[in-house]
This record gives C-alpha cells, structure tokens and sequence, in this order.
C-alpha cells in the first residue's frame, strides 16, 4: 500500500493508532459495541503483559543495540519488493506422520499430521538460532476428514496463545463447515501447543521471546509450514484450498493471499494489520516502546519498516478480490476497526462484513458464518 509513491510504512500517519474508531455498526447496536469494547479493553492488557514479558526476556540475555542491528537484513528486503526474495516455495518432499489424537472429534475421522519442519531462516546470520529449537522445528497440524477421498479443504490459523483445536472448532464452527462438506485443517502455530518449548511460562511465548529478527523469522516459517501443509493436500488430490484465522493468524491468513496466488479463497477474521501500530494501543507495550525507541533512535516508522516483509499491506493480494472477505468486530479493541478498513482499502473489491461484538465475542456469528459459506462455495463454482 503506498501513497504518493511512498510504501505504506511511511505514509501510514504516525499517530494512526490514536485515530477514532467507528464503524456502521456503532448506532445501530451503540450497546453491543460499547460494552464489548469495553471488556476488550480488560481484557487486552492482560495479553499485552505476557507479550512484554515475553519480549523482556529476550532483551535480558541480548542487548536492544544488537538486535536492532539485525533488522537491517529485514529492511533491505522490504524496500526491494519483491515476495519472490522473501516466500521461498515449499520444494522439498516432507513425510508425514499420522497418528490418531487422543481425544478425537465424535462422529469425524480427525488425524494429527506432524513433519519435521524444512524451513530455514531467511537471514543467514539466524539459522542456528532458529533450528535449536527443537520442539518448534515439527509442524503439526488436525487433519478432518470424510470418508471416500479428499474434499476441498478449509485451513485454520488459531490466534496467539490460543491453540487449543476444541476452542478453535467450538468458537468458529468448524464441525458446522464440516458438516457441509469440508475437510479442515488446524494448523499449530510456531511456539504454540506441543511446539512450545520447555520451561515457556504459557503457549506462544517463545513467539516473541528470542528477539525481534526471530519473531520475523517465526511469522516466515508459519507461511512455510502452511504452504508445505498445502501441497501435501494437493498431493493427496485434494482439488480446493482456501483459509482462514483469527487475529494472529487472521493475520498470516491475510498474508497467503499474497503468497499462494492457488488459494481458493481468504477470510481473515478480526486480523492484526499493522502489528506495530496496534502494540501501540496496548498500554504496557506502549510504555516501553514509548522508553526503548528514543534510546535506540528510532521512531514507530522504523519498526514498521523492519516488520514490514510480513505485513499484508505490503504486498499485493493474488487472490481475486470476489474471494477475499475480511470479518471485523465493531468493539474489538484488539484489532481495532482502523485496521480492517486499512486492509480492505489495501483489497479494493473485497467485502468487509461487520459485527456486533469483539474480538472474542462475535454476536451475530450466524451472518458471517453464511456469508463464508456463500464465498466458499462460489469460490468452487469458479474454480470447477
């Protein structure tokens, strides 16, 4: 996304996470909208507090000058341009391990796929550091499936720290889209569930707790692992794949769209746009951003420009925009509304469909439910 011929990062103003938040909702339901903003705002602290303490470790163990430096590497790619420098395409053959969950799905055949992950850090200065992670380098994924071949399939993005597939199948009817005739991939997110490292205080923790270049070398690695997920399908005969998550990986979901031009479809759901901006709003992160920027000389357009490779206002959608629907809470003050209407500016011709509720509460969910089962099935009409 630029303007006048500036990169998003830049023309982006400074102060965007202070900007009103309003949507076509907040008349029409001013209750709905007031309190479950209102909760959010509880409730998004708390989550902020973990993420700095996340982040905190890291800067105990390697100075802030030092990993600033490392995002240099980050910069340079995001100034070339070019996704081809940035997504490497999943090349090598993976063997898949199946076994049968421990607590499987009544009434649906529910297999865990694992693989030993083949992504490599993109910066070369990083690869040790990212491979010691043991437990992180086996991609896991639930795998639902109905008898008599492959279906076309729906993948999952859970949000940060929560990874659990029940949550995830209960909060976003997963069974209900298998019911229609679905097979669903959950994927595990890096750090998250059996993928979290030993001694990490709660799921998702080592996502921000080795530094800011590995936490852009993480978000790569999730794209990795999902597109090696999807080829593995492919090769299974599945013949239609679209996606979609919740926040952190409504986030990355938005992401393949720019990366998998052969998806069928993308829903982000409530998805971080501007992961910088938004830390802004979170009062903890605020503060010590608001501390640690000036002694590193540096100011918010920095720290975007350094993320910037990950973000999907970097680079253009290649999925058609009848295929991309954007699902937003008009409380959610997590994701606040500015950052969904940035994203659906950034995808002319895609709809934003609009809620009453937050970013864990989604009342009315009926609506968009049917509005992603209408884009799913359209999405297979223009497919066949």
């Amino acid at each position: 996304m630029t303007s006048s011929n500036q990169p998003w990062w830049l023309a982006l103003p400074v102060d965007y996470h202070r900007r009103p938040v309003d949507t076509p909702l907040d008349r029409q339901h001013r209750f709905k909208v007031g309190a479950s903003a209102a909760v959010d705002h509880v409730l998004k602290n708390g989550l902020a507090a973990g993420v700095l303490a996340a982040m905190a470790n890291n800067l105990r163990k390697r100075p802030l000058a030092e990993q600033i430096g490392e995002m240099g590497f980050y910069r340079d790619l995001a100034d070339r341009g070019d996704p081809s420098q940035v997504f490497m395409p999943p090349t090598d053959q993976v063997a898949v391990r199946i076994s049968r969950p421990k607590k499987p799905v009544p009434g649906i055949d529910s297999r865990t796929l694992r693989f030993d992950s083949t992504f490599e850090a993109l910066n070369p200065a990083l690869r040790d550091r990212v491979a010691s992670h043991g437990k992180n380098r086996i991609a896991e994924a639930r795998h639902w499936t109905h008898p008599g071949g492959p279906r076309p399939t729906l993948v999952f993005l859970h949000g940060y720290s929560m990874d659990a597939y029940w949550i995830n199948s209960a909060m976003f009817s997963l069974r209900w889209f298998y019911d229609q005739g679905w097979d669903v991939l959950l994927y595990t997110l890096p750090f998250h569930g059996s993928r979290r490292e030993r001694f990490e205080p709660f799921s998702g923790f080592g996502y921000f707790s080795h530094g800011f270049a590995e936490t852009n070398e993480t978000m790569l690695q999730a794209i990795h692992e999902v597109r090696t997920f999807m080829r593995y399908l492919r090769e299974l005969g599945v013949p239609s794949i679209g996606i979609s998550g919740l926040s952190l990986g409504g986030y990355l979901s938005a992401l393949m769209a720019a990366v998998e031009k052969d998806l069928a479809f993308a829903m982000p759901n409530a998805a971080v746009v501007s992961p910088t901006d938004m830390l802004m709003e979170w009062a903890p992160l605020r503060e010590a951003f608001q501390r640690m920027l000036p002694k590193a000389g540096l100011d918010l357009t920095d720290i975007r420009h350094a993320t910037a490779i990950h973000c999907p206002l970097t680079w253009q959608p290649q999925v058609p925009a009848d295929r991309l629907l954007i699902i937003a809470g008009a409380g959610d003050r997590f994701t606040a509304p500015r950052y969904q209407q940035l994203l659906h500016e950034h995808w002319p011709g895609s709809d934003l469909h609009w809620f009453p509720g937050n970013h864990v509460m989604h009342l009315q969910q009926r609506d968009y439910l049917q509005l992603m089962r209408t884009l799913m099935r359209r999405s297979l009409s223009k497919l066949s």
